[in-house]
């Protein structure tokens, strides 16, 4: 592959709901080109971000290599706000380079070599191109066909020859990295996830960084009762989390000695909706505390007995903060399709010691009483104790 057809390697990224935010595009777009450099910053190439017309384009140094562009590629992929990435070539604004571009292009495919169907889409952005879409389509898919005798299929082809007119240059590739989709991280702002060692959590932080938030996340240890298995557990998650939106914090809460108040109250099946509450109330002022705007769980309607309707407005009671639940309509079967495909569930199915385990009823309540919790954090001074715990917490950073 010789460098003076195929140009200088790059990646294009394609924007997605982005596009339809009207006036307020532009704020999503810096939003969007901080987090890439941010998330850039790990590969080790210095890299020029420009914003296109409803693209942006990386550019590496002259004389980068293919390998380094497909770095590049594979660390934007976990951005969120990108629904395709490209590792593309750059190429003069010529109709022949553009050609031979595209036959060295497939020249090196796989699919050329096992005489795949093709098609050739081209994008002028640029009208002043001489040639218009179609008129390219059938320049480089006809020189295409001619030099390998590969069959044209415009509906179902096994190979794609995209070419994108620019401003300055045109853009050529095949294939393409699925992205993140959803919004920049940040965008949204900032919110708090109730972190646990289980499946649901990260998974519902992970779809609220789609939707734009930057989360922090605290978690619950059972210290002095258990070990302190379960925060090198959240830990594990919170690093795997991190490669969506980067300067991620974990807050740990030592929150045994709570749990033994709440299981000698005396209220033994309302003691999980107690706790709950309690985590929320303790979250909510931690939330107060970093300037986060919201609480977020794991909570799925009806996927456990005590997540019933009555519980969960019972918890809603708890605190003033909205508490989003992002997975309140998945099943499980789809939570861990989720987590897979993010990479989380792996580290969730590791044993651990959770708090939870603690205060684990024969029968649990699934129709609290707002006014009998009450009660319980009553008799708790719940108010003053939440403030305690939020003092003792630890931060861990990555």
């Amino acid at each position: 592959m010789t460098m003076s057809a195929l140009g200088e390697p790059c990646v294009l990224l394609k924007l997605g709901e982005i596009v339809l935010k009207g006036k307020n595009r532009e704020l999503f777009e810096r939003r969007l080109i901080a987090n890439i450099r941010d998330a850039l910053q790990t590969v080790g190439v210095q890299v020029d971000v420009r914003k296109r017309h409803g693209v942006i384009a990386i550019f590496l140094p002259e004389g980068a290599a293919a390998e380094q562009a497909e770095a590049v590629a594979q660390r934007v992929a976990d951005v969120p706000g990108l629904v395709w990435i490209h590792q593309a070539w750059r190429v003069a604004k010529d109709p022949d380079a553009v050609l031979k571009a595209g036959l060295e292009l497939v020249g090196e495919s796989e699919e050329a070599k096992r005489g795949a169907r093709f098609a050739v889409r081209s994008r002028r952005r640029d009208k002043r191109f001489p040639l218009r879409s179609n008129e390219l389509d059938r320049l480089v898919g006809g020189a295409i066909n001619d030099e390998y005798g590969l069959p044209v299929d415009l509906k179902n082809p096994e190979l794609t020859v995209s070419i994108e007119v620019d401003r300055d240059e045109v853009f050529v590739f095949t294939g393409g990295i699925p992205g993140q989709g959803g919004l920049p991280v940040g965008s949204s702002g900032r919110a708090l996830v109730l972190m646990s060692g289980g499946i649901d959590s990260p998974v519902a932080a992970y779809r609220m960084m789609r939707r734009g938030l930057h989360v922090d996340f605290l978690h619950f240890s059972g210290i002095p009762f258990t070990t302190s298995e379960s925060i090198y557990k959240a830990y594990a998650l919170v690093r795997k989390l991190d490669r969506f939106q980067g300067k991620s914090r974990l807050w740990v809460v030592p929150f045994g000695k709570a749990q033994q108040s709440i299981r000698t109250s005396g209220q033994d099946r309302l003691a999980v909706i107690a706790q709950r509450r309690l985590m929320l109330k303790t979250a909510e002022e931690v939330a107060h505390r970093i300037r986060a705007a919201a609480l977020i769980t794991g909570d799925a309607l009806g996927q456990v007995s005590s997540q019933t309707l009555a519980n969960i407005t019972a918890q809603d009671n708890a605190v003033e903060l909205p508490i989003l639940r992002p997975l309140v309509g998945w099943d499980k079967t789809e939570i861990m399709a989720e987590a897979r495909r993010i990479g989380t569930l792996e580290i969730s199915e590791l044993p651990d010691e959770d708090c939870c385990s603690l205060l684990a009823p024969k029968r649990a309540e699934t129709r609290a009483k707002i006014e009998d919790l009450k009660q319980i954090e009553k008799r708790l001074d719940a108010e003053e104790l939440c403030v305690q715990l939020a003092d003792s917490i630890q931060e861990y950073t990555l």
